[in-house]
Parts: structure tokens; C-alpha cells; sequence
């Protein structure tokens, strides 16, 4: 199923997608947890009551009537792997790193999957990316448990200041300016996807497609991402991990394609929809 959080008008609510409509769940069952991070930690709990409010539809409103918010708007915890696509390694003109290249985005950076992305300076780029959503989590999770680690999915724009990630070997500024960490526009439940490692991704900015791969092409794969991670800490229920972007980014290209106001970029995921963002400048 698809999981949103959103606004009617209102506070923040939780809401299940279905089709163009969406079924707000706690005014359906005010003793649900109100935020994603909540309904995730008692998902084993509330699973059942939760598909038979969105499969009986009360109070359903239109998708099209509700702002999306970022499914889970603060994140306990962001990370974001680098260099995990051949060609994206190869138009970065570097060697293939023989470990993870991990880094983080800050909560604030988080923004809404329809919301505008500010574009502070004139080297601002855009990565498309499957993200993965930590359910049960853990710690020293091996890579053969690591799907059940995983409460579902979302598509997500690691957006990136080019200038700031390398003047320092540590990216982590370039890559937490505010707004810079878009993602949604849901989470599909991991039942719903049979193989997160054979789907199609893409990125376009003004209708031109600039990124166009598949998640097969992943260096290290999600599985051996979360045994990676966890074997450093515990991974919690809505944490949050960026898997890599392929090739075709801004600054790969000749002439060098920046982002600036006015752009609109849109991201997609096989089986998880997409996110559309325009840029302004701030």
C-alpha cells in the first residue's frame, strides 16, 4: 500500500494513496499513531486496521485537493551513499571505491515531494534516487536479513551544491542545504515491490530526460547498504537512506548544466511515481 502524510487545510495527517484518491486514516481511527514515524513503529500492531480503512474508503478526499508533505518530514536519521553507479563513478572521472561512500543530509534539508527547491547559488545539481525506508531496523543486520529491515519505498532528489561538497573531502555541507532532500511522494510498502534491484529510474529537468538507469546497475546493492550501515549503529524505525544516483548529473555534462530558478525538475522511480520540483532562487 501507499502511506502519505499530508495536509487537508490542517495539521499534518496520515493518509493511505488509493488510485487518484486518498483515505485519511486517524480521522478514521483517532487511536493511530498521528505521524509516520509512530504508525511505522506499530505497524506489526495496526497493519490490519490500517488496509481495512483504506480499502473501505471512508472519507476519502482527492489526491489532487491535499498538499503531500514528506512522509516522514524528520527523519531520525539521513544517509546518503556516493559513487554507487558505474557511469556516475566514471563521468566523476574517478576509481570505483572499494568501500561504501557514506555521508549525511541534514533533517532540515527536508522538503515536501511537490514543494519549491532553492537554488542558493549557480552550482546547485540534481540526483535521482531510490530511497529506502527503515522499518524494524536493528543493529549488525546481515545482508540476507536485511529486507526485512526495510518498511518500504520512496523516490528521492539528492539535490547538491557543488561547490560547497568539494571544498572539504567531507560532502556533507554541499549536501544538507535546506530543501535539498526532497522525497515521496509516499512510502509504498516493501510488499509491494517483488525486487527494489530491477527498476527503472530517471530524472528530467524542463521535460529533457538527464539521468535514465536502472536500480540493477547499483555498485553496492540495498542489502549490502543496511548490513554496512548497521554494522555502525542501530538503525531505527523512519530512518531514511538515499541508494545512489546514476549518471547524468549537471556537472558531468559539457557544457556544465546547473540548476537555476524557474527550472522544474522531475524525478520517478518505477513503481514508487515521482516527485516535481521548481527551483527559486532564495
Amino acid at each position: 500500500m501507499k502511506l502519505a502524510t499530508f495536509t487537508a487545510g490542517g495539521a499534518p495527517e496520515l493518509g493511505a494513496v488509493v488510485a487518484d484518491r486518498i483515505v485519511p486514516l486517524n480521522r478514521a481511527a483517532p487511536g493511530l499513531p498521528v505521524d509516520m514515524i509512530g504508525l511505522i513503529r506499530a505497524w506489526s500492531s495496526v497493519e490490519a486496521e490500517v488496509r481495512g480503512i483504506a480499502g473501505g474508503g471512508a472519507g476519502a478526499l482527492a489526491l489532487d485537493s491535499v498538499r503531500l508533505l514528506a512522509p516522514i518530514p524528520r527523519p531520525g536519521k539521513i544517509w546518503a551513499i556516493g559513487l554507487n553507479y558505474a557511469d556516475h563513478i566514471a563521468e566523476s572521472g574517478v576509481e570505483t571505491p572499494p568501500n561504501q561512500v557514506w555521508f549525511t543530509k541534514a533533517g532540515t534539508a527536508v522538503t515536501g515531494p511537490f514543494d519549491p527547491v532553492q537554488v542558493p547559488t549557480a552550482f546547485c545539481d540534481y540526483e535521482v534516487e531510490m530511497v529506502a525506508v527503515i522499518g524494524a531496523g536493528g543493529r549488525n543486520i546481515a545482508k540476507a536479513d536485511a529486507p526485512g529491515a526495510v518498511f518500504g519505498w520512496c523516490v528521492g532528489n539528492d539535490v547538491t551544491e557543488r561547490m560547497w561538497q568539494h571544498r572539504t573531502p567531507q560532502w556533507s555541507l554541499g549536501k544538507s542545504f535546506d530543501t535539498h532532500a526532497p522525497f515521496g511522494p509516499w512510502i509504498t510498502t516493501a510488499d509491494e515491490i517483488a525486487d527494489p534491484h530491477a527498476l527503472d529510474l530517471r530524472c528530467l529537468v524542463n521535460g529533457e530526460t538527464r539521468q535514465n538507469s536502472n536500480t540493477k546497475h547499483l555498485v553496492f546493492d540495498v542489502w549490502a547498504q543496511i548490513e554496512h550501515l548497521s554494522t555502525a549503529m542501530t538503525l531505527e524505525p523512519g530512518d531514511v537512506i538515499f541508494t545512489g544516483t546514476p549518471g547524468g548529473v549537471g556537472a558531468a555534462m559539457n557544457p556544465r548544466q546547473f540548476l537555476k530558478a524557474g527550472d522544474v525538475m522531475r524525478c520517478e522511480v518505477e513503481g514508487l511515481g515521482g516527485i516535481e520540483a521548481v527551483c527559486e532562487a532564495v
